[in-house]
């Protein structure tokens, strides 16, 4: 097996006084990539860092296993010959605003193109984004084939009944002083819990404040566009949206005590639909799965929620919750909109969600939303009905403030007027 030599990276990358030449600046917000200077949080050169953590999200400690057990070198930089986008993302004016994308770098797309003088200097560049066309083989999107809900066009369904995607993948970077302005905390505190609360884990968030970027081990966000990704920004072109929180259980294998697959689906179809009318569909796709809180936790209020005196209830499904985590949800949608920003959407006419919480953290962030979608009840299994009841009750969504799609002929035309 083949050994290889390891450089002694992590005590240099902790120490303060470690401040190396090699590292280059970055200037978040600049408005041309070499002015902004990249992310390197590579360790083939622990000199030329200037973040904290390193690439990959929750898959770094994946990574490091294969090197503890010899089988992935260390020191291997990636080819990314031909690993350019399948469709060009041209920058709009979030990409310059310190404000607007504060857990994304949008300059993290394509770097072998936008970073080429300095990879060519031996800079070990990583992409952070990534573009690429794939399709979508769903059964209920055949189901809606079959009741005439939805027919193939060749360009958008196939005749197969596949849909037709552009597929994008976001890592999370974290640009600490935009996130702590973003939680309308002060950044040391900010740093001072994210080290006590990763048990000490990222010792630069404390001894490091020159770092100013942080690739925070979570999971990452996928985008999957219907329609031309270019049409994303224009007002006067039909946008529709659904932003969805992971939830493998539901979305994955079908379980049936929430809405999340169903309301996913219905995401989908819609935006199919709306693509094939003119328009544009999204849907993005954000691990955080259980409300943030992960499955163990999920699964465990399950059981308490089952086993309660009386049944599962309405009355007591969030309660339970908080006693098992702490917290009823801690999802935080006030980053979820960067995302929707990196495409430079200013305007969603369709919006599929009950989420009060989506909903404020993207009007609040500046982008029009002219309807929002309810699921329909038709499509809320047995078993979840405690849930939307729950929602109910708890504010979770305002009913009245949700429309259906009878209401959604209005906005059905190939353009739509400003």
């Amino acid at each position: 097996m083949t050994e290889f030599k390891r450089t002694p990276h992590i005590i240099l990358a902790s120490h303060p006084t470690q401040v190396y030449k090699e590292s280059l600046p970055i200037h978040w917000g600049a408005k041309t990539p070499l002015e902004r200077g990249p992310v390197i949080a590579s360790i083939t050169n622990p000199k030329a860092r200037n973040a904290i953590g390193t690439h990959s999200g929750s898959y770094t400690i994946y990574r490091a296993l294969s090197i503890a057990s010899k089988q992935f070198s260390p020191d291997h930089k990636p080819d990314l010959h031909n690993t350019e986008s399948t469709t060009k993302m041209e920058p709009c004016d979030s990409w310059y605003d310190p404000d607007r994308l504060v857990s994304i770098d949008p300059w993290g797309l394509d770097v072998n193109v936008h970073f080429k003088e300095l990879m060519d200097k031996g800079y070990d560049i990583r992409p952070t984004i990534a573009v690429t066309q794939a399709r979508l083989n769903i059964p209920e999107i055949q189901t809606a084939i079959q009741k005439g809900r939805l027919k193939p066009d060749g360009k958008i369904i196939s005749d197969t009944g596949d849909i037709k995607i552009t597929k994008v993948a976001f890592e999370p970077v974290w640009y600490l002083p935009g996130i702590a302005k973003r939680l309308g905390v002060e950044e040391g505190e900010l740093r001072k819990v994210m080290f006590r609360e990763t048990g000490g884990t990222f010792p630069e968030l404390v001894t490091r404040p020159d770092l100013k970027i942080f690739l925070p081990p979570i999971g990452s966000t996928t985008v999957y566009i219907m329609g031309d990704p270019k049409d994303l920004r224009k007002t006067n072109v039909e946008l529709t949206c659904r932003v969805h929180d992971e939830c493998n259980g539901s979305d994955v294998f079908g379980s049936d005590i929430c809405t999340c697959r169903p309301y996913l689906i219905y995401g989908i179809e819609d935006a199919a639909r709306t693509a094939q009318r003119g328009g544009v569909g999204i849907i993005a796709y954000y691990r955080k799965e259980g409300r943030a809180l992960g499955e163990v936790t999920k699964f465990l209020v399950y059981n308490a929620r089952k086993r309660q005196e009386g049944g599962d209830s309405a009355a007591t499904y969030f309660h339970r919750t908080e006693c098992v985590a702490g917290v009823e949800d801690a999802r935080f949608q006030e980053l979820m909109p960067d995302i929707l920003h990196f495409f430079g959407i200013k305007k969603i006419h369709n919006l599929h969600s009950m989420s009060n919480m989506k909903y404020n953290a993207i009007v609040g962030s500046g982008i029009e939303v002219v309807n929002r979608i309810e699921i329909p009840p038709e499509l809320i299994p047995a078993d979840a009905q405690v849930e939307i009841e729950a929602k109910k009750a708890a504010g979770y969504f305002t009913p009245g403030s949700i429309k259906q799609d009878d209401d959604l002929k209005k906005v059905q035309g190939r353009k739509i007027d400003e």
